[in-house]
């Protein structure tokens, strides 16, 4: 009997790495995309657990992108998606260029929702299928100097438990939203936030550790999972503060020159 197939956006590093770790030891074969040529390189990683890798370095913030990677499965039937690909941007929104925050909106947005279209239509149509999205417990907070990527984020935690709701007849698929904090990734690089309290606080989550409470939620069928009990206590005090203060505390954490000696 052929593996099942699972792909995984944002595969090269950090959760999306560690997604397609935990797959491919599942015996799932595997699409693994990234905006960027280390994808090729993580893809011999996961090769050691001996199944199916299929590399693809795409652009998910346009439907061109995502076809590109649907069209690497080879017609077969997609068992599995973590649509983990996102782009974070860090300092003040009016000195950001209009081409860095349209790349966080087109792919954490525009992206995200043209590939969950086309893969939960088939999976809900049989009736079977999971989904993990990787949303954030920034989707809570009014991201002052990380305000686009916070608001896509909420887009995202919002989008996800409404189309939950909209499939609910389908019993047997799964669709489980990933809720973590601030991980140890690139994450912070790539949105020129290191010179941040947030972005080299040491305390970070362990990106293997948030990967797993995914895939354990997304396994047991459950419809969100923060992830990190600090994050599960900042997010339920986030639904009772009022959103002055909570973007207060956060540019006290994202703007730049907090980084703590």
């Amino acid at each position: 009997m052929a593996n099942k197939l699972a792909i995984i956006t944002g595969a090269s590093t950090g959760i999306g790495f560690e997604l397609a770790t935990l797959a491919a030891k599942d015996g799932y074969d595997i699409v693994v995309v990234a905006n960027e040529a280390l994808i090729h390189s993580a893809a011999t990683d996961f090769e050691q657990f001996g199944t199916s890798v299929t590399a693809v370095e795409a652009d998910l913030s346009t439907t061109e992108g995502v076809d590109t990677l649907l069209a690497a499965a080879g017609g077969r039937q997609i068992d599995l998606v973590c649509a983990n690909a996102g782009h974070g941007l860090g300092r003040a929104f009016l000195d950001q260029s209009v081409s860095d925050w349209r790349m966080v909106v087109d792919t954490n947005i525009t992206g995200t929702v043209y590939l969950l279209q086309q893969v939960l239509k088939p999976m809900v149509a049989r009736n079977d299928g999971k989904v993990l999205v990787t949303g954030s417990i920034a989707g809570y907070i009014p991201g002052a100097f990380q305000a686009v990527y916070n608001g896509t984020k909420a887009f995202v935690d919002s989008f996800v438990a409404a189309i939950q709701n909209e499939i609910k007849d389908a019993d047997g698929v799964t669709l489980t939203n990933l809720m973590p904090g601030p991980v140890d990734t690139e994450f912070f690089a790539r949105g020129d936030m290191l010179d941040t309290d947030v972005g080299t606080d040491p305390k970070k989550s362990d990106p293997a550790d948030v990967a797993k409470d995914g895939w354990d939620a997304l396994m047991a069928g459950k419809a969100a999972i923060v992830s990190g009990w600090k994050n599960k206590i900042q997010s339920a005090v986030a639904n009772v503060t009022p959103n002055a203060i909570l973007a207060e505390q956060h540019r006290n954490m994202a703007e730049p020159g907090t980084a703590k000696d």
